[in-house]
């Protein structure tokens, strides 16, 4: 299955900026269940200076300079991603077999490993997972039992929060404490991300962030209209001995090939999509724009 992705991010600044920094998360990653097709970023105005680095996740990012003074800024990635569904299938059915204990697990992340540190890092509080809590980390334990399957248990945990949480798009930003979505029972993609980390770190599973795209149908009979679609995020764990189980708590989901990956982290703070620092005075106003959609779907160029 290919895709076609365009993402834009936009600023409106109240001032004048006369300098800024970006860095822009916007080229989706290469892997085994996916591979990047074609790629191309740009910017309005054009940056003068642009690095392209790697970070220590294996993210691919775009570090902008804008030296002259500009009053709007919009950052465009245009990706085209394959992704590999029986190769997606097929690691799915291999994660399920050998798939250890929870004990086992807990057990074998408490000894050194060379094949498990790079899993490590995910194992503890983040700028957006700050505090491992008692009550989530309860709430967690019901669905891994000493002697049950990884495997099973995070699928039983992902589908407790889908049906547990309410999506409510007016609740909650990103700043809002994992506590509070865990407290009041709603929220979006990413506090749902968030709370599964929290939950599944605090019982000494590492799990890692993950920041993509989903790919939406337009109901039967309908046209799909151009950048109705969102960014979406979603949680990695990892099996010891086994690998990285994607799990998707929004929409009680394993991850196959509708689920595009940019990128992964700890939490949101390691992979937004555009971050940056500018010199200037005043309030600035952000606007996004998602399209995803099949590459042999027809194509309804943007509105400017």
């Amino acid at each position: 299955m290919t895709y076609k992705i365009f993402h834009e991010t936009s600023f409106q600044y109240q001032g004048s900026v006369t300098f800024s920094h970006n860095l822009a998360r916007l080229m989706p990653k290469e892997g085994k269940d996916q591979s990047v097709k074609a790629f191309k970023l740009e910017s309005e105005p054009f940056g003068s200076d642009v690095h392209i680095f790697t970070d220590m996740f294996g993210n691919i990012n775009h570090h902008l300079l804008l030296r002259e003074p500009h009053n709007a800024l919009k950052v465009i990635g245009h990706s085209t991603v394959e992704r590999h569904v029986e190769q997606i299938e097929k690691s799915i059915e291999l994660l399920r077999e050998k798939a250890p204990t929870y004990a086992e697990a807990r057990e074998r992340l408490s000894q050194f490993s060379s094949k498990d540190i790079t899993a490590k890092p995910f194992l503890y509080a983040s700028e957006f997972v700050p505090v491992l809590n008692e009550q989530i980390r309860d709430f967690t334990l019901e669905s891994f039992g000493a002697d049950r399957s990884l495997f099973e248990g995070c699928v039983e945990f992902m589908g407790r929060i889908f049906e547990g949480f309410e999506f409510n798009s007016e609740f909650s930003d990103i700043s809002t404490p994992v506590e509070t979505i865990f407290e009041e029972k709603k929220g979006v993609c990413q506090d749902f991300a968030h709370l599964a980390l929290a939950g599944l770190r605090s019982i000494g599973l590492p799990a890692r962030y993950v920041s993509g795209y989903i790919e939406t149908r337009p109901p039967e009979g309908e046209e799909k209209l151009f950048g109705v679609d969102a960014s979406h995020a979603w949680v990695s764990v990892y099996l010891p001995g086994a690998g990285w189980l994607d799990i998707d708590p929004t929409n009680n989901m394993i991850p196959l090939e509708q689920h595009i990956v940019l990128g992964h982290g700890r939490d949101y703070d390691d992979v937004s999509p555009l971050k940056g620092v500018v010199r200037s005075s005043g309030q600035s106003h952000i606007g996004v724009r998602v399209d995803v959609r099949r590459q042999e779907d027809e194509v309804i160029e943007p509105v400017s």
